[in-house]
């Protein structure tokens, strides 16, 4: 969690929404490593956990990232939990809760829906303090 929060705090610098993700695989070793990027990249998806998804994808070569684990600073939306669960990751290791737009437990559950194919374990809470803060400061001067 600790390098998921310092991406979140890069993205933060850079103007985008403090939001940091890291793909980790079956040993614990990082696969990938993303922070939000949608004012840079012109792309509503840039998202971190999309952009951390897809370079774990391309690092094992396949789409499913089966065993892998998804630390987050933010508790996914609903785009992000889709690409998850299609991902079959195993678990979601995320900070804070995201009571607006949360997928993973908050507002919606689409990890654990007993309907889909694949369900992910949601591990909630780690450093949620320090995530929740970033989110405050980057959010105060913009209301």
């Amino acid at each position: 969690m600790d390098r998921a929060l310092a991406l979140a705090e890069w993205a933060a610098r850079a103007g985008e929404v403090p939001v940091g993700a890291v793909v980790l695989d079956a040993g614990g070793e990082v696969l990938a490593e993303a922070a939000n990027a949608r004012q840079a990249e012109c792309d509503p998806t840039a998202h971190a956990e999309m952009r951390a998804l897809r370079a774990a994808g391309r690092a094992l070569g396949d789409s499913h990232l089966d065993g892998c684990s998804l630390v987050v600073t933010l508790e996914p939306c609903t785009m992000c939990a889709g690409a998850i669960q299609l991902a079959r990751l195993a678990r979601v290791v995320l900070a804070a809760w995201e009571p607006r737009t949360g997928a993973c437990g908050s507002i919606r559950d689409v990890l654990r829906d007993p309907r889909a194919n694949h369900r992910v374990e949601v591990v909630a809470g780690l450093r949620a303090e320090v995530s929740a803060a970033l989110l405050r400061d980057f959010f105060a001067p913009r209301r």
